[in-house]
């Protein structure tokens, strides 16, 4: 008889194509998930991978096997997710991802929040960008992605990801102090377009949406400086180095020495809670968007005032 821990172990090796990977997945080690794929070969009576260079790859054998296995491991999650719904029981792990920016302003009040309310729910979180949490949300390696969309460069959300929005904020234009402009409110960005700006990496949001707002005037952006971190950003804005758009929320607390202005055209920022559709309704991710909303609509509110 094939016993499930195996087959939940195999299916992990097939979706992630490699020992150490589905090790990390499963949070064991990788001895641990070979000891478990010879086992599983004995009681299948085949061998199910093969070795392909420094890697592995499944035999004919092991692809039968692994739509079977992805079929049972699917349907015990969503037997636990219904059990969970069931019983409304607000407990277990809760794997976050979040936007560096949205970490250090949300997410220690939201974790506070959670934890307080619902001792026995133990949260994680790890930072990152949209472009690379999706894909763990999609793989199961995370139960949650906070995210951002820009109005003129809205997220692409892949099938099967269902999308709440959060809270909907204006982006600042931040220039230092003293600057030509720093007295206009909007501030159109078409007397900007030839500065010299700092933003998010290449391929985040922040950036493409950066890169969109200046190109509609017919100029190729001067980013020179690519800093994750807003705080940074609006550090260099300070020194008089860069002028950058900055989400409100992001802006704070609002550092001396610079101006934020509204920016014509408008532009906002949306932060949303990204789950799979299967998963959305399940008591801690339900805990998760309330909690998260009022800390993100909180930050809205004491966000700086454009003009000021």
């Amino acid at each position: 008889m094939i016993a499930w821990e195996r087959l939940r172990v195999f299916a992990a090796v097939a979706e992630h194509g490699s020992i150490g990977a589905a090790a990390a997945a499963l949070h064991i080690t990788g001895p641990a998930v070979t000891q478990q794929l010879r086992k599983l070969e004995r009681e299948a009576g085949s061998r199910l991978v093969e070795p392909d260079g420094r890697g592995i790859r499944l035999t004919a054998a092991g692809h039968v096997l692994a739509g079977h296995a992805g079929t049972v491991a699917t349907t015990v999650a969503d037997a636990a997710r219904d059990l969970a719904t069931l019983r409304d029981d607000v407990a277990g792990p809760l794997r976050i991802g979040s936007l560096a920016s949205a970490l250090r302003t949300l997410m220690p009040q939201v974790l506070h929040t959670l934890t307080a309310a619902h001792p026995r729910l133990v949260p994680t979180v790890r930072d990152g960008e949209v472009f690379e949490l999706l894909p763990a949300l999609r793989h199961r390696d995370l139960d949650a992605v906070l995210l951002e969309s820009w109005t003129n460069r809205p997220a692409r959300i892949p099938a099967g990801v269902r999308v709440t929005t959060l809270v909907t904020e204006p982006v600042l234009l931040a220039v230092p102090e003293g600057h030509p402009i720093a007295e206009e409110d909007p501030a159109p960005i078409g007397e900007l377009a030839r500065e010299t700006w700092a933003s998010c990496p290449v391929g985040t949001e922040a950036y493409e949406a950066l890169v969109q707002l200046v190109r509609a005037h017919h100029v190729e952006p001067d980013v020179r400086y690519l800093v994750t971190d807003f705080t940074t950003q609006l550090s260099l804005v300070r020194a008089g180095l860069a002028v950058a758009t900055v989400p409100g929320i992001a802006a704070v607390p609002a550092p001396e020495g610079v101006r934020f202005l509204r920016c014509r055209p408008a532009i906002e920022r949306s932060l949303a809670l990204a789950t799979r559709e299967q998963d959305g309704d399940l008591p801690a991710l339900r805990a998760l968007t309330t909690a998260l909303r009022t800390a993100a609509e909180n930050a809205v509110r004491a966000a700086p005032e454009p003009g000021a």
